[in-house]
């Protein structure tokens, strides 16, 4: 599956690192230069919730920005109580 927020489409993106080297003119210096440029990616803090879609609850990728959002609807928390009949042994 890839790295796509369900909700809010965000994905992995790319970018550029740049380094310099050198001291600023406004500290004294003769300025910075640039000594490389490598590319690098930002990714999405994406996370696997359970939500209900369709009536049904599955299992999705969401960033976190659309928890916060409230994009999500969590399934409601089952509360199993077995009876004693179904738990006593049957003859």
């Amino acid at each position: 599956m890839p790295r796509v927020c369900y909700f809010t489409g965000k994905k992995t993106t790319f970018g550029n690192q740049i380094t310099h080297r050198g001291k600023a003119k406004y500290l004294g210096g003769v300025g910075t230069k640039i000594t490389g440029i490598t590319a690098r990616k930002f990714k999405p803090n994406i996370q696997k919730v359970r939500a209900v879609i369709d009536g049904h609850a599955v299992r999705i990728k969401v960033s976190a920005k659309a928890i916060r959002m409230g994009l999500v609807i969590k399934p409601i928390k089952r509360r199993y109580k077995p009876t004693p009949a179904a738990t006593a042994p049957t003859a």
